[in-house]
């Protein structure tokens, strides 16, 4: 599984958490930085990881900021891209068993080393469980025709 992942100043730290999780089972990582604590505008990451998503370059997305939301609504404009914001392991799952997220967005500020591990190995080993949740991201396909421009 290829995965890009990225984050804003607030998450550089994370971010290395993050890679060793997706390596230890196997993934290939593409980190797209940000590789500096200087301030970094998270809509530019999200921008970059959303894009490899949503071309279909890489299987899923990992991106953190400070608190997740702002990448996350970020990662949403692009075409293509489910991101949700999880903060425990139940929500994590949940993203990917009833709303097939492909890209996963993390809070740097609350996110310790082992949390951050387990979420990324849950998220990554679960898989969507379609059926009636197939019928609503089938409407939220829908959405992304009738709004882009």
């Amino acid at each position: 599984m290829r995965v890009a992942i990225g984050s804003d100043h607030r998450g550089i730290q994370q971010r290395g958490w993050v890679a060793h999780a997706i390596e230890e089972l196997g993934g290939e990582v593409i980190d797209l930085g940000t590789h500096s604590t200087e301030s970094y505008d998270y809509p530019d990451i999200a921008a970059e990881v959303g894009q490899q998503v949503g071309e279909g370059r890489v299987d899923r997305g990992i991106l953190i900021c400070g608190t997740g939301i702002g990448v996350s609504i970020a990662a949403n404009k692009c075409p293509g891209v489910r991101a949700a914001v999880c903060h425990d392991l139940h929500t994590v799952a949940m993203s990917r068993r009833h709303n097939d997220a492909n890209v996963l967005c993390l809070p740097g500020d609350a996110l310790d080393q082992l949390n951050a591990q387990e979420m990324i190995r849950l998220w990554l080993s679960t898989e969507f469980e379609g059926g009636r949740h197939q019928r609503r991201i089938d409407k939220i396909t829908a959405l992304e025709s009738q709004f882009v421009k």
